[in-house]
């Protein structure tokens, strides 16, 4: 899973609907409150680049593989209690649940946390499972071409990254 930065108004509308709007959370400034939402979410985009480029960094100075880095990521941010991939959801939620605890902008909880961050992690899975949505209307046009082989990889990374751009997660 992954948060792409044009996602992020989307799931704070959608944050902000599913809790304010039903009455879970009471905010004085809907403004403010949807600006905290948005912070956190860019600042794990931030961290998980960070992430990323340490994880690189790793790679280099030991001389592994690119191919390591993915796992070599992971061990960075689990060493860091930072969530990566599918636990990303849950890991931002939690964030989430905390910021309203915290937020001058929150006037009153009145749903459980754990009520919370089940439908904080609902709308995060929708809107951060698109890479495997993506994956599987490429590979529906990709029929034609057998997996595995090397014109079908070179063919799936220009499909990706046209479709990418056709719905707006272009990085």
């Amino acid at each position: 899973m992954r948060l792409y930065a044009t996602k992020i108004p989307v799931i704070v509308d959608h944050v902000y609907k599913d809790l304010v709007d039903s009455k879970d959370v009471e905010v004085s400034n809907g403004t403010e409150f949807r600006q905290d939402v948005e912070s956190i979410l860019r600042e794990y985009l931030r961290a998980n680049r960070e992430f990323t480029e340490r994880a690189k960094d790793l790679l280099e100075a030991r001389g592994l593989p690119y191919s390591d880095l993915y796992r070599t990521r992971r061990e960075l941010a689990e060493s860091q209690d930072f969530g990566i991939g599918d636990d990303a959801p849950k890991w931002i939620a939690n964030q989430l649940v905390e910021l309203f605890m915290a937020s001058n902008f929150v006037e009153e909880v009145y749903a459980e946390d754990a009520s919370m961050r089940k439908k904080l992690t609902a709308i995060l899975r929708r809107h951060m499972q698109v890479d495997g949505d993506l994956d599987r209307e490429v590979r529906k046009h990709l029929r034609h071409l057998n997996d595995g082989t090397e014109a079908f990889e070179i063919e799936y990374q220009k499909q990706i990254e046209t479709f990418r751009r056709k719905h707006g997660l272009a990085d």
